[in-house]
């Protein structure tokens, strides 16, 4: 008797899930540099070989919740009106996928799990470099979709790569006061994220001084 193909796709998706919530527990306790591979997999009392099947490294477990926050966000600036223009698109984006993540993120971990690796992303050098890493190539895929918006050639117009990284500075900037700060809570992430992106045009006026 074949297993239906759907079933089959629960199950791989639920093992999946399970690693990264072994991952993120053993991470966020132990801390991610003393935490392996085989940890992880015996956890969920699987071979280190089926591990492998899901993450090629450590290091893409630790982001897999990370990965698909920002996926709804590039999902969510896709689906902005063509009048906004880039700054309003994306500000709306990510603030209408923070309002919406919490129930994405909470079927694969508790929210409260996925805050805590933020957290040590946030606070571990290891993790914090290849967050900036995956982070320019996350900035990429934006300016090539705010360039497609405007009808632009990224590779000539200069103007969405700027205007991404200036949005993506904010964002990093709020990520890390809000993991440097008491209150780890996914409203005061997006609170301060509101906060900071607001200023975003004042910051960048000519003259700051009346």
């Amino acid at each position: 008797m074949t297993t239906a193909p759907g079933l089959r796709e629960r199950k791989k998706q639920r093992t999946r899930d399970t690693l990264i919530r072994a991952a993120l527990e053993l991470f966020t306790t132990q801390g991610y540099e003393a935490t392996t591979v085989d940890e992880i997999a015996e956890a969920v009392e699987v071979s280190q070989r089926t591990f492998f099947r899901y993450f090629a490294t450590k290091e893409d477990v630790a982001f897999a919740v990370q990965d698909m926050v920002e996926e709804s966000f590039v999902r969510a600036l896709g689906e902005r009106p063509p009048a906004e223009g880039p700054f309003d698109a994306m500000r709306n984006a990510v603030l209408s996928s923070w309002d919406t993540i919490g129930e994405a993120i909470e079927e694969v971990v508790p929210v409260e799990l996925y805050l805590r690796s933020y957290h040590l992303i946030e606070t571990t050098p290891a993790l914090f470099a290849a967050h900036l890493r995956r982070s320019t190539e996350v900035e990429e895929r934006i300016a090539r979709l705010i360039a497609e918006r405007e009808g632009l050639d990224v590779d000539e117009d200069p103007r969405p790569r700027i205007a991404t990284a200036a949005f993506g500075g904010v964002m990093r900037v709020t990520g890390r006061l809000w993991g440097c700060g008491e209150d780890w809570s996914l409203e005061s992430m997006r609170t301060l994220t509101e906060r900071y992106l607001d200023q975003l045009g004042a910051a960048l006026a000519p003259r700051w001084r009346a």
